[in-house]
C-alpha cells in the first residue's frame, strides 16, 4: 500500500513549535530548493556518482520527513537504499513520480498553512 502524501499531525506539531510564519518560510524554501535535488539525483544518475546519488536522496528524504510528507520520503529513501539505478527507464519512472509526489506534497503544504 502506498504512503499517504502528508502526515498532517507532524505538520501540526512543526507549526505548533516552530510558528506558523516560520513554517510558512520553510515550506517556501523546501519549495524552491527541492527541484534542485531532484535535479542533483537525475546529474548523479546520469554520471554514475553514487556518493552524490545517496547525498541527494538523503537530503531529499530528510527535508520531506520534516514535513511529514510521507510518500516523498519513501520514494527518496528507497533511491538513498537502493542506489544509482543502473535501469534508466525504471529511473525515469520512480522520478516521475517524485516530481508528482512533489508538486501535490507542496500544494498540500501550502494549503496547510491557510487552514
Amino acid at each position: 500500500m502506498a504512503e499517504p502524501l502528508l502526515d498532517a499531525a507532524v505538520m501540526r506539531d512543526l507549526c505548533d513549535t516552530a510558528g506558523g510564519d516560520f513554517v510558512a518560510e520553510l515550506v517556501e524554501t523546501f519549495a524552491a530548493e527541492a527541484p534542485g535535488m531532484l535535479a542533483e539525483l537525475r546529474a548523479a544518475q546520469a554520471a554514475g556518482a553514487a556518493a552524490r546519488f545517496r547525498r541527494a536522496a538523503h537530503s531529499l528524504k530528510t527535508n520531506a520527513n520534516t514535513f511529514g510528507a510521507l510518500r516523498l520520503a519513501e520514494g527518496a529513501r528507497a533511491l538513498e537504499l537502493g542506489g544509482v539505478p543502473a535501469d534508466t527507464a525504471v529511473f525515469n519512472e520512480r522520478m516521475a513520480a517524485l516530481e508528482a509526489d512533489l508538486a501535490a506534497t507542496v500544494g498540500r503544504l501550502r494549503e496547510a498553512q491557510h487552514g
